[in-house]
């Protein structure tokens, strides 16, 4: 059995793979780029205020549950979970937004004053959703995706059939829905899977099930106390995070990696499991020879949504907006376009607040809001200053005519974040932030693979492999990689 193993990359996948791989008896560690673990996920702080930098909606507590209870651990031994309600607001106008409220009789009463008759068909529609999601989340998510015989059973046949992967969102949520607000509603968590909804399949109903039925929670302190309860566990299962390790090479000879080179020495290991952006492993860190794709397979992936993002300190309570907040005041279709069929800056975009200082007051100094605006953008953007600045006038225009208040005099602190960021602190293919679309030519056995064809002890873990984009399916992620290095090198 092989002792060392390097991980790389400290992102919720590469922290799941290393606990995991420490709790089966190998001699773990990480080497992080950036000078915090989290990834995605980091956090940081300026003028009183703490910002999340990517991930803002806490979905699936399941999968957090599972992922804890796999040490004999629960969510609530590190951080304290509040369901908000309502779970979110969705503005379609100065004076027409809709409030979803949490709980599902709330949730059909709602969707019955918006269109009669349509409270049963939720109930209906979710009832699909919520098989979608037990067989996707029980039986597809967990498998490595390595062979077509995983998925050879008379059982996974029928489930497939009965799962609407050949029929998109778009036309499944019409046989429930007519009321164009409702089928924006439905159709919002798939506009960051990476197609429109004429092109998503229809089992990411699911999605639907996991925000409606489960909830939207919020862990108090912010998104990164589950990066910080994750570290923590890892370190009690003995596993070395190093940070401010830039990974420059990874030596392969006789087709097995045999160090890891990084700006501050090397590490000898026995395997190798990359957390990090799969394009930037593949191109920059092995040799060409030991590729699992070119740049041609590459350049054809559909990648989901980059994002324009601002982190925003203000000096007032702002009135109207709720913890999260959608922002569908302009034309929902035109955007998803513009970001997936005819990829541009959007010229009339949706957007999204989030307030974590509505919910948590350790987010902010009294008496100030903690405000997070981002846009969904097509990838590989130029983002120059001038770009982001004529979007943050756009989108705060839009803003403060809804609150009713000026709100740009009152900011304290601002930060932009977009492409360039992306690509400089992730290495993140075509500055990519929730990697790749979940199409159907991009599913499963489709991704890819999350072991190196090449290279016997290298494997990929993360975003842009199975199971893939997400914080739930990135700690999934993580836990299945570790299983396939211990069925390999036990």
């Amino acid at each position: 059995m092989p002792q060392r193993i390097i991980v790389i990359g400290a992102g919720f996948a590469g922290l799941a793979a290393a606990t995991s791989l420490a709790e089966k008896g190998y001699d773990v560690t990480i080497l992080e780029k950036n000078d915090m673990p989290g990834g995605r996920a980091r956090v940081f702080q300026a003028e009183g205020f703490t910002f999340d930098m990517g991930p803002s909606w806490y979905w699936m507590p399941d999968v957090f549950e599972t992922y804890f209870a796999r040490f004999g651990k629960k969510p609530s031994d590190y951080y304290k979970l509040v369901r908000l309600d309502p779970s979110y607001s969705v503005v379609f106008g100065p004076d027409d937004v809709v409030h979803l409220p949490a709980g599902l009789e709330n949730l059909e009463t709602l969707f019955e004053q918006m269109e009669p008759g349509s409270g049963p068909k939720l109930r209906e529609f979710l009832k699909q959703a919520s098989y979608k999601y037990n067989v996707g989340m029980n039986n597809f998510v967990w498998k490595p995706s390595r062979s077509v015989t995983e998925f050879l059973s008379l059982k996974l046949l029928y489930d497939v059939t009965r799962l609407d992967v050949f029929q998109s969102f778009a036309t499944h949520a019409r046989k429930f829905f007519k009321n164009p607000r409702l089928l924006e509603i439905i159709e919002f968590p798939v506009l960051f899977l990476g197609a429109t909804p004429e092109n998503t399949p229809a089992m990411y109903s699911m999605m639907n099930y996991a925000e409606m039925a489960m909830g939207t929670w919020y862990p108090m302190g912010g998104m990164h106390e589950i990066v910080k309860a994750m570290v923590s566990l890892a370190e009690e299962k003995g596993v070395k995070i190093l940070l401010n390790q830039t990974v420059k090479k990874i030596d392969v000879l006789k087709n097995k990696a045999q160090r890891v080179v990084t700006n501050e020495g090397i590490f000898e290991t026995d395997v190798v499991v990359a957390g990090a952006d799969y394009n930037h492993v593949e191109t920059n860190l092995v040799e060409t020879v030991n590729r699992n794709y070119d740049d041609a397979y590459w350049q054809k992936r559909v990648m989901a949504p980059s994002s324009l993002l601002f982190y925003l300190g203000i000096s007032k309570r702002i009135p109207r907006l709720q913890h999260h907040t959608l922002f569908f005041d302009e034309d929902f279709k035109v955007h998803a376009q513009e970001i997936y069929d005819t990829p541009r800056w959007p010229s009339k975009p949706l957007f999204y607040a989030s307030t974590p200082s509505k919910t948590d007051p350790s987010v902010a100094p009294a008496g100030c809001e903690n405000l997070f605006l981002l846009i969904p953008v097509a990838p590989d953007l130029i983002d120059d200053d001038t770009t982001r600045e004529r979007y943050f006038d756009l989108i705060m225009d839009r803003l403060e005519a809804y609150v009713g208040e000026d709100i740009r005099n009152y900011i304290l602190y601002k930060r932009s974040y977009a492409h360039s960021d992306f690509k400089q602190d992730y290495n993140a293919f075509r500055g990519n932030a929730y990697g790749l679309a979940n199409t159907l030519t991009q599913t499963a056995l489709l991704k890819p693979s999350l072991k190196n064809k090449k290279v016997n002890n290298l494997f990929y873990t993360g975003q842009l492999t199975v199971p893939g984009p997400g914080v739930p399916p990135s700690l999934i992620s993580g836990l299945v990689v570790a299983d396939e290095v211990a069925k390999e090198f036990a």
